[in-house]
């Protein structure tokens, strides 16, 4: 790991941040179990890595503890997921991804970035905000398990 690519955590360790590859996936499906009421399968993640239009990123040290995955379609950018694995929440590592996945889809010359987020999960309606994301919209019933509405939320570039 090379200095550059070290992402200081609040608790002294370090991270990187890496593509992801099939040795991920595993690990990626554990955090989706994990963190998600509906979480994506294995198969599905696996997928990911043969669409040209998927960029999935993970943050990891010893072990996979975050991911996030945008899809690009037209230029423009769509996050699919993010999530991190609850024991490692607070260090920076959702931070870090963002920052990453964002930087590169300027990069790709996307003209924004975009996802949904429950309209009850503050810490992370907290994050996209301070990272530029704006609400441009609501989903109706977006979400279930339980049902609940979606802000649209946007970064242009």
């Amino acid at each position: 790991m090379t200095e550059k690519n070290k992402i200081p955590q609040n608790d002294g360790k370090d991270f990187i941040i890496l593509s992801m590859d099939a040795s991920h996936v595993c690990a990626v499906t554990a955090i989706e179990e994990a963190c998600f009421s509906t979480p994506w399968s294995r198969k599905s993640l696996e997928e990911q890595l043969l669409n040209p239009l998927s960029h999935f990123l993970v943050a990891a040290d010893e072990e996979v503890k975050g991911y996030i995955g945008v899809q690009e379609i037209a230029g423009e950018g769509y996050i699919t997921n993010i999530a991190v694995l609850p024991g490692y929440r607070r260090m920076g590592i959702a931070q870090a991804l963002l920052s990453k996945a964002m930087t590169a889809a300027r990069e790709r010359e996307c003209a924004f970035i975009t996802l949904e987020v429950r309209v009850s999960n503050t810490a992370a309606i907290a994050l996209y905000t301070k990272n530029g994301f704006n609400i441009v919209g609501e989903r109706r019933d977006f979400y279930t398990k339980p049902v609940e509405n979606a802000y649209i939320m946007t970064r242009y570039f």
